[in-house]
């Protein structure tokens, strides 16, 4: 199979490059910059442009590439957030549309799609919610669904994928191991996780099937903050017996307080366990004692 891969220097695109690559596949990486290596090819998601030829052959496409949400959330930050994902989506929906043979479209969402807080489990079935990742989430697989008259298109609606090297838990192992642990609040709400290496093998998966639509790419234990405080205070072995307030929360982090760090979604992956994918990594204890 040959797969195109959109935002392949993050953590997850490396790792299923990686992945895809000890599996057999051809893998072509896109990227912004003047391409330095044989596998890779130039676009302009700002611009809508794509390298002549570049998705010529694909059996699919995997679009990883979008501005991060790390840092501080002025206007000029949402906007980048926003506009990356959905101009980066609908410039590769619009090319797949165009081609003669359209390869799959396997398009990365989020978990914030189901709003800033979820009563109870929520599945694939569930409506969007409110808010601004809500509203990004929303846009962009909208965007995705405009080449699925001509291909199949799956939402990958991603949990907060932990990571040795980056993201989340790359951040607070070190806060932690200097006795700043802290649950967030009361620690009540629910933090959607799931491990890198999970979240791989089910890309993989569904590029060898047929399926198409919302997956939520999530552990299929869900746990509140305070269970992850505890957890990974106990795998770094110190005590976490701090609590930040969510005023001071939302006063250091402004939107990221609301959106991310205090969100509650207890997203299930509910079509990926029907579809008869089976995790790896499905206990948090389990994941942080492979991955810390």
């Amino acid at each position: 199979m040959k797969v195109v891969v959109t935002g392949s220097g993050g953590a997850i695109g490396s790792a299923l490059v990686d992945r895809l690559r000890a599996e057999g596949h051809e893998v072509l990486r896109l990227v912004r910059r003047r391409p330095k290596r044989p596998d890779e090819r130039r676009w302009w998601p700002k611009r809508g442009l794509i390298e002549d030829g570049a998705l010529e052959g694909a059996d699919a496409v995997v679009h990883l590439a979008g501005d991060g949400l790390l840092g501080l959330w002025t206007k000029d930050k949402k906007r980048k957030i926003e506009r990356s994902r959905v101009r980066g989506t609908r410039a590769l929906a619009k090319a797949i549309r165009a081609m003669e043979r359209p390869p799959a479209l396997l398009a990365a969402s989020a978990v914030g799609y189901y709003g800033k807080k979820t009563k109870g489990p929520v599945d694939e079935s569930a409506r969007p919610g409110k808010g601004f990742l809500a509203r990004v989430a929303r846009r962009t697989e909208e965007a995705a669904s405009l080449a699925a008259d001509r291909t199949r298109v799956v939402h990958l609606r991603f949990g907060v994928v932990l990571d040795r090297d980056e993201g989340a838990l790359a951040l607070l192992v070190p806060l932690f191991e200097s006795g700043l642990g802290a649950k967030l609040g009361r620690g009540r709400h629910h933090f959607p996780w799931v491990h890198v290496d999970d979240v791989t093998r089910a890309i993989a998966f569904l590029l060898a099937g047929e399926h198409a639509g919302p997956f939520n790419v999530v552990a299929p234990r869900p746990v509140t903050n305070a269970r992850f405080t505890r957890a990974l205070a106990e795998r770094v072995k110190c005590r976490a017996r701090l609590r930040a307030p969510e005023r001071l929360v939302r006063l250091a982090f402004a939107g990221l307080a609301d959106e991310v760090l205090l969100a509650s979604q207890r997203a299930a992956p509910t079509r990926l366990l029907d579809a008869g994918f089976e995790f790896e990594h499905p206990s948090l204890r389990g994941a942080l004692r492979h991955l810390v």
